[in-house]
């Protein structure tokens, strides 16, 4: 791992954590057993677990699933809360586990030299990407998915609708956002919720 990355972890009082902890400020957000959603940030993190800031209570043992920027979808156990949030637990399989530690090295390293966030949200590509994009008068182009996010998505398309116009992508209202070289990017007017995000996601 970097050194840089692991260098300012914040280890756990008598090495009481599995894994060290790298400090990374990731906004998202995560659901409750009850399927209620609240806005969260990461205060830190490690393969094995993450530590959320939120005015949501939550309660010990509860299954917290959450969709953070840069890291997509996560979920475990609520291990102990705090004044401020709670810190949840994780059991990944060993290749996930291994992509996490690249991950929050990579956005250690970066956060500390200050570089920006490429993204809101991180963008997966979906595995059934033909879709239809349909505009307010109702014509209807034939478009392929290049990536989506819970946010938005990113089409290639051969029609390129103004800045700003509302469309409906599948079933999905969005608004476009940015011209491609060959599409269009589109802000959906509804966020997913994050435990319904995955690549099978179809809009």
């Amino acid at each position: 791992m970097g050194a840089l990355a692991w260098s300012i972890a914040e280890p756990a009082p008598l090495e009481r954590r599995r894994h060290q902890r790298v400090k990374v400020r990731l906004a998202g957000r995560f659901m409750r057993s009850d399927r209620l959603e609240f806005d969260c940030e990461s205060i830190d993190a490690s393969p094995g677990g993450i530590a959320l800031s939120s005015e949501a209570g939550v309660q010990p043992g509860e299954r917290i699933v959450a969709y953070l920027n840069q890291i997509g979808r996560i979920e475990g156990r609520v291990a102990r809360t705090f004044p401020s949030g709670f810190a949840v637990q994780m059991t990944l399989p060993p290749a996930k586990r291994e992509k996490l530690a690249d991950q929050l090295t990579w956005l250690a390293n970066r956060q500390s030299l200050g570089l920006p966030e490429d993204r809101r949200h991180e963008r997966i590509a979906p595995r059934d990407r033909y879709t239809i994009l349909r505009l307010a008068n109702g014509r209807e182009f034939t478009a392929s998915l290049i990536d989506i996010s819970i946010s938005g998505a990113a089409l290639r398309v051969d029609f390129q609708p103004p800045l700003g116009a509302r469309v409906v992508v599948g079933s999905t209202q969005a608004q476009v956002v940015r011209h491609l070289d060959l599409g269009i990017a589109v802000e959906f007017m509804r966020p997913f919720p994050a435990d319904d995000f995955s690549e099978d996601t179809t809009l």
